[in-house]
């Protein structure tokens, strides 16, 4: 399979660069998997499109000041980090833009006394951090919040990039589809006795990271830390004991719980896990977990697209992006939904 079928025009006016207000009012397109059959809808009506005892599933991680700018302390020239995962106290993994980030190369953050080291030279402009104190408590002072490079405009508010149930500080990248609930719809999901559980993805390279290989199982995926606690597995198994359905609110969460999937018993769909996972979907996957899933309008020729392809088959799914396009839906991170069932 080439990287290339998964490739799609899309003219530059149809990328969102500012979320929809209220987050609720954003367009969605409900697609059936089986079928294809396409209907068009408003967020707010995904609590008529559940049932009692499905369980939507949520990725909790919150995404961190990630973007630096640092000066290189010889010369002075200048050196933008993207923070991608934590290693340990002081080490980073993250990519780093500048001339000559060469090994042993020391980096200074304007007239903070932090300072870093590049400890290790990996592909391309990835490299290993090394800071000479914690650097959590600086994150807010002198970091950024990442947004992706095809939103041109700065936000008002940077909790716009952040879903409203995000409490686990760890992404350089939001988990886009979940940025479309509110409270009150969340509170609409519980009364109507549609459950709701957590896992954790932090959303690391992959996301920033173009396919370069002309074949799709070529491609290699980055590892990220996920993590499904047992109170939120449990919740997943006695559903779907009951006869509801997973509801994975976006590709991390079907991504973990593949991977959550991949480790439970004959009579679990999920077990609960902490630690990495480098689990790359594409069609041909045969799906344990996810009965169903909301997502945003991805990026042309990326892992996610490739994701969802193996869910509802990759002709069926570039129809109703062609639809998607016909009807003014907005892509990308700021972009509308897809209930994909």
């Amino acid at each position: 399979m080439k990287v290339s079928d998964f490739d799609y025009d899309l003219p530059a006016p149809c990328i969102a660069q500012r979320p929809a207000n209220p987050r609720d009012s954003s367009k969605l397109m409900r697609l059936n998997r089986r079928s294809g059959e396409v209907s068009h809808h408003t967020f707010v009506d995904i609590v008529e499109m559940t049932a009692p005892n499905d369980v939507l599933v949520m990725n909790n991680t919150r995404v961190i000041p990630a973007r630096l700018h640092a000066r290189k302390a010889e010369s002075g020239g200048k050196v933008e980090i993207l923070l991608l995962r934590q290693i340990d106290n002081r080490r980073w993994h993250g990519l780093v833009g500048g001339k000559n980030v060469t090994q042993d190369l020391q980096l200074t953050f304007g007239r903070s006394d932090l300072a870093c080291r590049v400890v290790e030279v990996l592909e391309k402009a990835e490299r290993i951090l090394e800071f000479n104190q914690p650097l959590k408590p600086f994150l807010a002072k002198l970091g950024e919040i990442p947004l992706p490079p095809y939103i041109k405009s700065d936000l008002d508010d940077d909790e716009r990039y952040q879903t409203v149930y995000g409490k686990v500080e760890g992404s350089a990248a939001a988990p886009t589809a979940g940025l479309h609930f509110t409270p009150h719809l969340l509170a609409s999901l519980a009364r109507k006795d549609v459950k709701l559980a957590y896992c954790t993805l932090h959303i690391g390279l992959d996301t920033f990271q173009p396919v370069t290989v002309s074949r799709v199982a070529e491609h290699k995926i980055h590892r990220e830390f996920a993590r499904l606690d047992r109170r939120d597995a449990d919740i997943i198994n006695a559903a779907k004991g009951a006869g509801g359905r997973i509801i994975a609110v976006g590709t991390t969460s079907a991504r973990t719980l593949e991977t959550a999937a991949s480790l439970g018993q004959s009579s679990q769909t999920v077990a609960a896990f902490e630690g990495d996972t480098s689990l790359f979907i594409y069609p041909g996957y045969q799906w344990r977990a996810v009965d169903a899933m909301i997502t945003n309008f991805h990026l042309p020729k990326s892992t996610l697209l490739m994701m969802l392809a193996a869910f509802v088959g990759r002709e069926r799914l570039l129809a109703a992006y062609e639809i998607a396009k016909q009807e003014d839906y907005r892509f990308y991170s700021f972009g509308d939904a897809m209930f994909i069932s």
